[in-house]
């Protein structure tokens, strides 16, 4: 499930960005890459990040990335089964529910790797109940995540949201202060540590007050769909929908209960996933495990293993087991191959492959207003001979230049020509059916150069 093409428009900026920071073996602060935005501060929060999918790149290509960030999703799940209570198939079948949730935001991303260490995260502080010392490995991986990306935060909100659970437990006489005290203590201890190593990145004291700024961000719950509320109306997100209803179900219905501690955990991510489908990832990490504690099972529920199977019956069973292993093994393949393959004309489709080459045989004149999810592609192939107008660094751009860009691409107000004076802009790069494309043909001084099904190329005589 996790085998996918690249289709992440930033993915591309994350690309070029990996591959200069290899060459120059230091790391931007400021911006490289637009005309817009020359010199304005930049938080490359991602650059280790950046440096790996590069790295990857260059040594297995394309193949390299989709099998690498597949293995990471694979990785991710397989830490909730791991998590999850009761019969092995109901552990699994939750596991397969949370994977169809959160699939949406799998990809050759940043992302995907946060994903991974919340769900490592999370496993640490199961663990930590009997064993409170595995708690110190979430500062080495603290370190290492703010410096992966600036979703840091979501694994030092982990740490905080299980302390104040495990008071919760003590108050309402869910756990015993002298049982839970080494646990609590060393997770108050540990809380400190790994805000006293956030600084230890190349953006400094920054990265503190970076996370919270991107979520205060308008433009970007305007603009970008997964940080929008998901919208129960696409059945995309019937499975979302399905687990939120068994989970209320399950705790109004099943004799197990959940812990205080845990219902809180439970309240925050939900809160989270309503508020932005990117954090729905988030969400299934803890709800699954949680829901398949309610879920009842047949037979011994603390067994993680299935009933012993007889000895005379065991070669049949260990054949059948087998049979079904290479199947998958080879279906798998035969997958993995099928993606890397299609990945060429996955680009074509997705990007404009061949807008791209028509700029690059006849260069038009500049500056280029390009359409926004196109930025990252046209940094990857143009730079630095044609810097960008946009691309998807939303933070870096600001509310106020993505609400002027957005009223010009819709021509939602009468002065847009004003701002493409403004912005001096001599050609546009834009689908073909965006409301200023149709503006544009109504000026004579605009003239159509290029169209193909994805991409529109007109320029202005001076």
């Amino acid at each position: 499930m996790a085998v996918r093409p690249v289709n992440d428009p930033d993915f591309w900026w994350h690309l070029r960005t990996g591959q200069l920071i290899l060459q120059n073996h230091a790391v931007f602060h400021t911006d490289p890459y637009s005309f817009t935005r020359p010199g304005q501060p930049w938080i490359n929060h991602e650059w280790l990040s950046e440096l790996m999918i590069y790295g990857v790149y260059r040594a297995g290509a394309w193949a390299g990335l989709i099998l690498t960030f597949a293995a990471v999703t694979a990785a991710t799940l397989l830490l909730v089964f791991l998590r999850s209570a009761g019969r092995p198939y109901i552990a699994a079948g939750v596991t397969l529910w949370a994977a169809l949730i959160s699939a949406p935001t799998w990809g050759i991303r940043s992302h995907t790797l946060s994903l991974l260490l919340a769900s490592v995260f999370l496993l640490l502080i199961d663990k930590a109940f009997s064993r409170p010392k595995l708690l110190w490995w979430t500062v080495p991986l603290t370190l290492l995540w703010v410096n992966l990306h600036g979703e840091y935060a979501l694994g030092a909100g982990l740490l905080v949201l299980s302390l104040l659970g495990g008071i919760l437990d003590v108050l309402c006489g869910s756990d015993l202060w002298f049982r839970a005290k080494p646990r609590l203590t060393t997770l108050a201890a540990v809380v400190v540590a790994c805000a006293l190593v956030v600084p230890l990145n190349p953006a400094g004291l920054k990265m503190y007050w970076y996370p919270f700024e991107t979520l205060r961000s308008q433009a970007m719950q305007k603009y970008i769909s997964e940080w929008s509320s998901p919208s129960f109306h696409d059945p995309s997100n019937f499975p979302l929908l399905l687990m939120i209803l068994a989970i209320m179900s399950g705790l109004a219905l099943s004799s197990r209960k959940l812990r205080p501690g845990s219902f809180l955990f439970l309240l925050v991510t939900l809160a989270l996933a309503l508020h932005s489908a990117r954090h729905t990832g988030i969400f299934v990490l803890v709800a699954a495990p949680l829901l398949s504690q309610l879920i009842p099972s047949f037979g011994d529920h603390s067994s993680r293993s299935l009933t012993p199977t007889p000895a005379n019956s065991a070669p049949p069973k260990l054949l059948a087991n087998a049979a079904i292993l290479i199947a998958f093994f080879i279906f798998a393949g035969v997958r993995i191959r099928q993606i890397v393959q299609q990945q060429p004309q996955a680009e074509i489709n997705e990007f404009p492959a061949r807008a791209v080459a028509y700029i690059e045989r006849n260069r038009p004149p500049g500056p280029i207003l390009n359409y926004d999810n196109w930025g990252g592609y046209l940094i990857w192939k143009l730079y630095p001979q044609c810097p960008v107008f946009v691309d998807g660094r939303m933070d870096l751009y600001g509310d106020a230049f993505l609400d002027d860009l957005a009223a010009a691409y819709y021509v939602r107000t009468d002065h847009w020509q004003q701002d493409l004076e403004r912005w001096q802009i001599r050609t546009v790069l834009l689908p073909p059916h965006a409301p200023l494309v149709s503006a544009l043909r109504l000026k004579p001084e605009w003239h159509q150069v290029y169209t193909d099904h994805l991409a529109l190329i007109m320029t202005r005589e001076k």
